[in-house]
């Protein structure tokens, strides 16, 4: 449980102080939160209610989506955020193709430009950036980072205390490459975050809420773990499921149960 961490997206409807107060009856230490909760309750009053509670934010969610408009402002209010509710790092899903194009490549080259662009700024706010591959299905709109591989190639020109990588079950588990990768990342001190989720099938109608709590899917999920460690990651474990079904139930039932899989299928 020392390294056990809610992501506030599993219990998405659980407002931010039941889920802080759940998390301390519970005995879980770490939270990660979304951009969401700190603009529905605000940015001081978050960080105020979570450090009063003794509790510690694993990271925020999310920037990115560098195909938009303002990007740069939107990315920098993000880092902002993530520094005043002390989370060190900020996860980045890059966004996808913008709008009328089929050149995948130079989406992913704005990308490493773009997350160079951010850097100067992340390094003084003191939070680490992370980029976020997403499953290819998602390529086209949501993120054109595909890979873990793709994701260390775009982290590698800056330094690894500055870009690092998240590794998402859900987002990673059918790559037959993906263990040589972790390895690589941990070679290269490049693990910022790992978030767990199971995959689950039929996927849903649109595809984003196909998640499930940690023994709920196909996924090797204590395999992932013990590859992380194995390449020196040692900091928190995020659960992060995104599932109506999920989201329909109270949220400390939702918080038992996630704690549940991760200690029988994770830990």
């Amino acid at each position: 449980m020392k390294r056990f961490a809610l992501n506030s997206a599993t219990t998405k409807r659980w407002p931010l102080p039941e889920l802080v107060a759940g998390c301390v009856d519970a005995g879980v230490t770490g939270v990660g939160l979304w951009r969401e909760d700190l603009a529905a309750y605000g940015v001081e009053r978050a960080a105020a209610l979570v450090r009063d509670a003794g509790l510690t934010v694993t990271s925020l969610c999310r920037g990115g989506f560098f195909e938009a408009p303002g990007w740069l402002d939107e990315n920098r209010r993000a880092i902002d955020e993530a520094a005043a509710v002390g989370a060190p790092v900020l996860v980045l899903v890059s966004g996808g193709l913008p709008a009328g194009s089929r050149d995948v490549d130079a989406a992913r080259a704005h990308v490493r430009d773009a997350i160079g662009e951010l850097v100067p700024h992340a390094v003084a706010a003191g939070v680490r950036l992370a980029v976020e591959p997403l499953h290819p299905m998602f390529c086209s709109d949501r993120c054109v980072v595909a890979s873990l591989g793709q994701a260390l190639d775009l982290a590698a020109p800056y330094p690894a205390e500055a870009v690092g990588v998240v590794v998402d079950t859900y987002h990673l588990w059918w790559d037959d490459q993906v263990w040589t990768q972790i390895a690589r990342a941990g070679r290269e001190g490049r693990i910022a975050c790992f978030q767990v989720a199971d995959w689950v099938t039929p996927l849903p109608a649109g595809v984003l809420l196909g998640r499930g709590l940690p023994g709920a899917g196909c996924v090797e999920l204590r395999r992932f773990r013990e590859a992380v460690d194995a390449a020196g990651y040692t900091g928190p474990v995020e659960v992060e499921v995104f599932a109506e079904a999920v989201w329909a139930r109270p949220g400390r039932e939702v918080l038992d149960e996630a704690i549940a899989g991760y200690l029988t299928h994770v830990a």
